[in-house]
Formats: structure tokens, C-alpha cells, sequence
């Protein structure tokens, strides 16, 4: 059975090691560098095998003869493998554009120091529904400011692609290429006979600006770099902690209030501007990210149905919650959000949005659909907030509850409904889940 349809899986393995020159490593081409005894290069292998990946290329440039000594001819990991050699650096696209005639139709590509735990199958389920040309592998992380960020549409088709470094004066979505891509062959063609390419300002750029169809796969599974030695320290301590891992259901999260909750309640936020971060927002994010929570907001956002902003200023607005967040070293896994209002009576109002609706707090309909969407064990979960609303949402939706005396703090007095607990902000919030309620 093949990886949902794809069979190869073509390895970048090919980088100058530069960043490892002063390490343990700086003899040892990055795809052999050990995570957990043994390396890197292995894991991958091993993850393809089991996805049912029948063949591999490796495409290997400085120290290639380690790489080559190591695979062999793959017959030690079920797998047949071949490795490229270029004789100059080509940049991380070039030597494989240049065999494209000796790979199949589809293919995954994935570089030589990311450490990955990913459903392979459901990649390539995606790609192929999609049709896509190019299909990156996309999430969240808590370094956006240096990472290549992906805009996309409402499905997924990647139209804009913002490659480090970034202006300091813009706001852009933490939505991160993360080096893992499903790839039709032919839709690199046009790109051979360049000798020196690199996959996202070269060829997904140009895929983009030239209108093929390429698209971003969500996934909060686990995938790292470990490239430089401050990532690589985190990718053993990841190993060491059970967490590079595929994602399973049943999960816990969190699900966060936005206004009063993670930024200063201002009625109404309409524009970037507006949104600040409360103080100890990031460390408390940090605190439940390393104790196995999923972080998800939940917000009413009437605004939209009034009138007085739209959807994408709306999204502005997350995108520089996130930007904030990511300065920190924090970031969310997702963002639901109601633009529904039952009220009429605004100038300007939307009537397509006045509507009585499942999912403005406290109705529970967030919470649901984040619940299918991420495989989360409600039993398990918390809800934090400052709004009576939030408190009871919780309780309709099977969450335990927190009360933040920040905001309104409770004292909106829309719903009587208390909370399991109360906390001053959302950091004592989270010191007391994670003194309480750790995860398995």
C-alpha cells in the first residue's frame, strides 16, 4: 500500500552545514546527526517505510561519501535507495530538478535536517484531491519573524508567499512553509536548466505567480528543523519527552477567550492598532503548549455584523495577535471566531449575518467544530475567560472553567453561571491547570 497514492520520497540532504561549524557535528553532513541515538536520515526512512514510500533519492552534496556509506543500496530499511551527488552546490531545488526525468509523476520532498512525525498518507490524500500542483506541508510556530509565512485562500490555495526577512512595519499570518511538500514532477519543468534553485523563492514562488495550484496542507503534527544547534537542543529535548510523535485524538486544549483574555478589552476592536497583548499572555501560552494542550480561541466578533469591520480586517487584527505572540516565543494552533449578531438595528449592518446562529458564545458550535477538527477530548479540556459568557459556554459544551479577573472579570453579569475556578490572569490560569490537570 503506498503513501496514499505517492511511492517516492526524494530527501535534500545537500546543505553546507554552516550553522553546525561549531558543534560536535561539524564534520558529519546534517542528515546524519543523531536525535535520540540515531540519525536523522534514519527517522525519515524509517517514517517513509511506514508509510508505505517504496523507493527513495537522496540528493547530497558536502560530505555525500557519509551519506552514501550509510544507506547503502537501502536493502537495511526495506527500501531501494539512490543518491545524488552534485558536484557543485545547486541551492536546495537544483540537483532535483535536474533528475526530474529519473523520478515518477508524484513525489514527496523533504530536507535532510527536519525532523518530522507526519501522516504521510493523509498529505498525499490531500494533494491529490486538490489536484495540486505544489503542496506544502503548513502550520504555525513560535518563530514567524524568521520563517518563510504562506497567505492563503479560503481553500487553502497559497497566494502569496512572505519569505524572511520581513518588513517591521507588517503583519503577516503565522502560517509557516515547513519544508515537506507533495509535488507534481511536471509542474517543475519549467524551472529546469536554472542551475542554482530554491523551493520557496524559486519555485513555489514562480508556481504562484504563475498561477498553478498550489496549496497549503494544515497540520499540527510534528515538524522541525534541526539545523542549528539551539534546534537541535530542542529536538532532542522534544524526543527526550515523548513528543515527536503522530498527533492522536483525544487530545486536551484550551480554549481562550480573546478580548480581556489575551489583549486589553477594548469594545469593539476593529483595527491592528487596537489589539495588546495582557501582560504574561506568552508565558502562559508557553507554559500550557509544554504541557500538552492544543491553544484555541474562541471570540464573538460582532463587529463584522454591524458593519463596522470586515473579515479581513478581522484577520488583520489575528494577524497581529499572532505576530505579537511569535515575537514572544507563542503561538496559537487555531482561530475560530462568530461574525454573527441576532440584533439589527446598526447602520451599516450586515443582514447576511443577522442571524440567530450555533456558534456565538454561548452556544457551544467553536467548541464543536474545534473539537472535530483537532480530535479533542472535551472531558479534558478548560475554557478561560473573562466574561460570564465564556463561563457558561463552558459548562454547555463540557469544559471545565476558569474565571480571569482581568477584563471584565466576571462582572458583565450576563449569565449566572460560576466558574470551576478563578484566577487573576490568564498566567495564574495556566499555573493552575498545569499543576492540576497535566496531560498524559
Amino acid at each position: 500500500m503506498s503513501a496514499g497514492g505517492i511511492e517516492h520520497l526524494a530527501i535534500i540532504a545537500g546543505g553546507g552545514g554552516s550553522r553546525m561549524a561549531a558543534t560536535p557535528f561539524a564534520a558529519v553532513p546534517k542528515a546524519l546527526v543523531p536525535i535520540g541515538g540515531k540519525p536523522v536520515l534514519q527517522h525519515q526512512l524509517e517514517l517513509a517505510a511506514s508509510a508505505g514510500v517504496r523507493e527513495v533519492s537522496i540528493f547530497a552534496g558536502r560530505l555525500a561519501d557519509q551519506i552514501v556509506a550509510f544507506v547503502g543500496d537501502g536493502a537495511r530499511f526495506e527500501l531501494p535507495i539512490q543518491v545524488f551527488v552534485e558536484a557543485a552546490p545547486r541551492g536546495n531545488a537544483g540537483a532535483l530538478v535536474a533528475a526530474l526525468d529519473r523520478l515518477p509523476e508524484q513525489l514527496f520532498v523533504l530536507y535532510g535536517d527536519v525532523m518530522a512525525a507526519v501522516d504521510l498518507g493523509r498529505l498525499a490524500a490531500f494533494h491529490l484531491s486538490r489536484r495540486a500542483d505544489f503542496t506544502t506541508l503548513a502550520h504555525p510556530n513560535d518563530h514567524p519573524h524568521d520563517s518563510d509565512l504562506l497567505e492563503v485562500d479560503e481553500s487553502d490555495r497559497v497566494t502569496a508567499i512572505r519569505p524572511y526577512p520581513h518588513p517591521p512595519d507588517e503583519y503577516y499570518p503565522n502560517l509557516v512553509n515547513a519544508a515537506l511538500y507533495a509535488v507534481r514532477r511536471d509542474a517543475l519543468r519549467p524551472f529546469a536548466g536554472t542551475a542554482r534553485l530554491d523551493f520557496t523563492h524559486d519555485i513555489m514562488a514562480g508556481l504562484v505567480r504563475n498561477g498553478a495550484n498550489v496549496c497549503a496542507y494544515r497540520s499540527i503534527e510534528y515538524i522541525k528543523d534541526m539545523g542549528a544547534p539551539s534546534r537541535l537542543e530542542r529536538v532532542e529535548r522534544d524526543w527526550r519527552d515523548g513528543r515527536i510523535r503522530p498527533p492522536t485524538s483525544g487530545r486536551p486544549a484550551i480554549f481562550l477567550d480573546r478580548d480581556g483574555t489575551l489583549n486589553v478589552e477594548r469594545s469593539f476592536i476593529s483595527r491592528p492598532d487596537q489589539l495588546e497583548l495582557l501582560q504574561g499572555v506568552p508565558e502562559a501560552l508557553q507554559l500550557l503548549r509544554e504541557a500538552g494542550f492544543l491553544l484555541i480561541v474562541v471570540t464573538n466578533q460582532s463587529v463584522i455584523a454591524r458593519g463596522d469591520a470586515s473579515e479581513a480586517d478581522i484577520a488583520k487584527v489575528h494577524d497581529k495577535l499572532a505576530w505579537e505572540l511569535g515575537k514572544a516565543g507563542a503561538y496559537l494552533d487555531a482561530i475560530y471566531l462568530c461574525p454573527h449578531h441576532p440584533e439589527a438595528g446598526f447602520a451599516g449592518e450586515r443582514a447576511d449575518l443577522k442571524i440567530v446562529c450555533d456558534c456565538r458564545k454561548p452556544a457551544p458550535g467553536m467548541i464543536e467544530r474545534a473539537c472535530r477538527d483537532f480530535g479533542i477530548d472535551a472531558t479534558r479540556s478548560w475554557l478561560v475567560g473573562d466574561h460570564t459568557r465564556d463561563i457558561e459556554t463552558a459548562r454547555r459544551a463540557g469544559l471545565r472553567s476558569i474565571l480571569v479577573r482581568t477584563g471584565y472579570a466576571g462582572r458583565d453579569g450576563a449569565f449566572d453561571a460560576p466558574a470551576d475556578n478563578i484566577a487573576d490572569d490568564l498566567l495564574a490560569a495556566a499555573r493552575l491547570i498545569t499543576r492540576t490537570a497535566v496531560p498524559a
